[in-house]
């Protein structure tokens, strides 16, 4: 290729939310770009006005934002080869589909929707298959089959019509996949695709090749179900004279069964997000969870996509943004779809909740805790944060694993009281309230702890014994943190206040 700098771009179309495979393509033009110095452009393919819907293009930006893929071009950061959405370059695509009618590589078809379903349904009551291709077109209505004088006439009196690519009989197209290697297909097995509607848009197929050449991309990064659509772009490049990019299809990413494309169907059976971000539909309100607002950090997001379908070749499985740029290699992207497992999913946010800083966290858990209408300062989110941060994999998780640091308990585990709070331990836990009350050394789980062991050890009680019914006083059940730290952070008179409170309301 003669083009040097690499640009890429993902060009979705605004109908819904935007699926973690599309994140996942996004993602990939993304890493290669970045590694090869070049640009990402994001383009919106909005030629399909009838399933437009309202709200999508702005979720595909906030999206990738979430995500940490920049855009370079774009709608909102413009670029010189804007617009970069299709419904606002509709002139530029005409002009290129008469030059296609001009050079006898597309031509004017007439034939209404009612006369095509028409002839479908002859077709199927016979068993066959309508296609319209080099062998059927010249029996339908079109430039091809219809006297010029004719075509002039319907097109002057404003005759509704489309412009369809005129494919060649019985050639071979063979063009390199990065991906898949060469890859051939026979124009007898392609039909003539319409370029142009009659609504004055063009299709998905003309907008996309002039509109990459116009932008100057290079390479050509897309999911696996626009492979068929290779050989009719192919031969647009070569009609219109100009020069291919290099195509690349990415695998698909299969339902976690194994079989078929991941479907938000299977996300709704098995629990999980399909979108990046809670999504709600403008026309049915209808509301899908996100990967965001189920708790994800984007970068254990991005992270897991990366690794369904892309192989880096080494152990490694845990990646920042920056080490996924340096890593990325087309070449090491597998031809066969990958299996999605959402508790893999999981795993890596777990990760990445050891990863991230505790001070990030807390800021995190803080915000939690506010919404809970807790207020406690930063520095003792912090302390909490940094002691439970292995056991979570959710923000969540924090609180479930330490709600005793914030609040005392209501309620006694049952399990735990019937077997630990057995006769004579309130009594024991009334001597332990008096030693805690008296104890004047300094507040620090340390201190605290051997001291207390001495007085356990000097009343000849089981530590065991003990230690399960303070526990249950403090906590309320038998989990939680180390019990002399958990002491420390809540303070003196809060121990007093559990403790008292345990021995009033358990057991009766």
């Amino acid at each position: 290729m003669t083009q040097q700098k690499v640009r890429v771009r993902f060009a979705p179309s605004p109908t819904g939310p935007l699926h973690m495979g599309g994140v996942r393509t996004a993602l990939f033009n993304y890493l290669f770009a970045k590694k090869h110095n070049g640009d990402f452009l994001l383009r919106i393919e909005d030629t399909d006005q009838t399933r437009y819907v309202a709200g999508a293009e702005e979720y595909i930006m906030e999206a990738l934002a979430w995500c940490g893929i920049n855009i370079d071009e774009g709608v909102r950061e413009g670029g010189k080869y804007g617009p970069y959405r299709q419904s606002e370059r509709k002139e530029l695509y005409r002009e290129y589909a008469q030059m296609l009618i001009d050079s006898g590589n597309a031509y004017y078809a007439f034939d209404t929707a009612e006369e095509l379903d028409k002839i479908r349904s002859t077709c199927e009551g016979k068993g066959e298959t309508f296609t319209y291709n080099a062998e059927t077109r010249t029996k339908l209505r079109n430039s091809l089959s219809m006297p010029k004088g004719d075509v002039e006439k319907l097109i002057a009196a404003g005759e509704n019509y489309v412009i369809r690519f005129k494919m060649a009989v019985n050639v071979n197209v063979t063009e390199h996949d990065i991906i898949r290697g060469a890859v051939t297909f026979n124009t007898d097995r392609l039909d003539d695709k319409v370029l142009f509607k009659s609504d004055g848009m063009p299709t998905y197929h003309l907008a996309n090749v002039v509109d990459d050449h116009l932008m100057k991309i290079t390479h050509v990064i897309r999911g696996e179900e626009w492979l068929p659509s290779m050989p009719l772009h192919v031969l647009l490049y070569e009609k219109l004279g100009w020069e291919k990019p290099a195509f690349a299809h990415l695998p698909l990413i299969l339902k976690p069964v194994g079989k078929g494309k991941l479907s938000k169907r299977d996300g709704d059976k098995m629990g999980f997000p399909v979108f990046p971000l809670q999504w709600t539909d403008p026309k049915t309100g209808e509301v899908s969870s996100g990967y965001r607002e189920d708790g994800y950090f984007p970068g254990a997001f991005v992270n897991m996509l990366a690794l369904l379908g892309w192989n880096p070749g080494t152990e490694q499985e845990i990646f920042s943004m920056e080490e996924l740029i340096e890593a990325f290699d087309l070449d090491r992207v597998g031809k066969s779809g990958s299996k999605f497992d959402p508790d893999k999913a999981k795993w890596f946010n777990h990760q990445y909740m050891q990863i991230i800083e505790s001070e990030e966290l807390s800021g995190m858990f803080h915000v939690f805790l506010k919404e809970m209408g807790i207020d406690v300062p930063l520095k003792y989110t912090i302390k909490v944060v940094s002691m439970l941060k292995e056991r979570a994999t959710f923000i969540p998780d924090i609180w479930e694993q330490g709600y005793y640091f914030f609040t005392a308990p209501e309620t006694y585990d049952e399990k735990t009281v019937k077997k630990r709070w057995k006769e004579g331990v309130p009594e024991m836990m009334l001597q332990i309230y008096t030693f805690i009350k008296n104890y004047k050394g300094e507040w620090e789980a340390l201190a605290v702890k051997e001291q207390f062991s001495e007085f356990v050890t000097a009343n000849e009680w089981g530590f065991g014994v003990v230690m399960n019914a303070f526990r249950l006083c403090i906590v309320g059940a038998a989990l939680g943190a180390d019990l002399f730290e958990i002491c420390e952070m809540i303070g003196k008179d809060e121990t007093l206040n559990r403790i008292e409170k345990g021995v009033k309301k358990i057991g009766k």
